[in-house]
Order: C-alpha cells, then structure tokens, then sequence
C-alpha cells in the first residue's frame, strides 16, 4: 500500500514526501477531505511535520481553500499554533507588515485583482485569512484568531521570531502571517517552526 512505499522512501533516507493535490478551487469541503486524507498517509508513513504548501499569491476566496484545509490540518494534528506566509522572494513575491506584494505593487494592485477563479482585491493576508476561518468552531473550542510575525522580529533572528510565536499564542492567535522580503528571512523563519507539526507556505 502507499503506507508501505512511504515508510521505504523514509528508510531510503528521503527528507521529504510531496503529496500533490489541485486542491486550490474546488469546494472547500472537497478539498479539506482530499488534505486530510494526505495528512493520514503522511502521518503513518511517520512524517513528523506537515507542510501545507499554497500558491505564493495565496489566491483564494472568501470561503476557502486555504482557511478551511489549515484549521482541518490543525485538528487534525492537535497543532495549537503555525504560520502562514506565501513569500517567494526570488519570484517577487514578499510580505511586508502582513501585506503580500508582486514585485513592487500590493496584490490587489496586480493582475491578480481580475482572477477569473480567486480575485484577490485585499493584500492584508491577516485580514484574508482570518474571513476564511470557521465563525463558529467545534463545539468547546474558540474561534481561531490571525496575527502577525513582522519584520522587525523575522529580520532579527529565529530566536526573536520564537519569541513572537509565544507571545502570539499566549495572546490568544494560532495562526501567524509571517512576514518576508529575502531568503535570509526564510532561513530564520525556518529554523524557528522546525519544531511546529504544520506550516504553511509558498515553495
């Protein structure tokens, strides 16, 4: 079974899966079942973190799919806290102070404003994502609320951004836009979720 191939290519030395899915526009209640389902194969291949990659123009709507399949994926592994950030530097795409740029224009500024499927007319990816999150949660859970991991903690160091991570959850967030416009931010950025099971991405 896929089970069995996994747990070879993990044995083989392989550092990462990818599970492909085109999971971007079709309903949300589609395409969270089609990502738990890869989560679960992941998961008892013995896959230790769960990287949920999207689109560096996080083009979505405001019902999903992004929302929906990240607050899927965080029950699903018991995740109390990830990020998000779609920056892609080499491609022009940043974030900056919560706001996704293309190049030296704001997305809703981009021809992405007119996407047939998902126009983006907002580039504030707090205020994005947080309308695509569920108003009301599971029964005994609070409703998940978005914050932001700025420049100024991203471009320090990852233990500055660690550092923001707790004080986010501790202020009640449990999902932060991260914030970056280089590589050298990703770096740090990556080194301070390596012990979160989801993040979520551009590539």
């Amino acid at each position: 079974g896929l089970g069995d191939v996994y747990k070879r290519q993990v044995e083989d030395g392989v550092d990462a899966v990818v599970v492909a899915l085109k999971s971007r526009t079709i309903a949300p209640a589609e395409a969270v079942a089609q990502s738990l389902a890869a989560c679960r194969f992941l998961r008892a291949g013995g896959a230790t973190q769960i990287y949920f990659k999207v689109c560096s123009t996080f083009d979505s709507t405001p019902r999903g799919n992004i929302g929906p399949v990240l607050e899927a994926l965080m029950d699903a592994l018991d995740c109390r806290f990830t990020i998000a950030t779609p920056a892609f530097p080499d491609n022009g795409r940043t974030v900056f102070k919560g706001h996704l740029f293309v190049g030296d224009v704001l997305l809703s500024e981009s021809g992405m404003r007119n996407h047939p499927l998902t126009p983006m007319t907002d580039a504030n990816l707090v205020r994005v994502l947080q309308a695509q999150l569920a108003k009301t949660p599971a029964e005994g859970a609070a409703a998940r609320r978005v914050g932001l991991v700025d420049h100024r903690a991203v471009g320090a160091s990852a233990a500055a951004i660690a550092e923001r991570f707790a004080a986010l959850e501790s202020s009640g967030v449990s999902i932060a836009i991260a914030d970056a416009v280089a590589n050298d931010d990703l770096l740090r950025l990556g080194a301070a979720v390596k012990d979160l099971p989801l993040v979520c991405a551009g590539s």
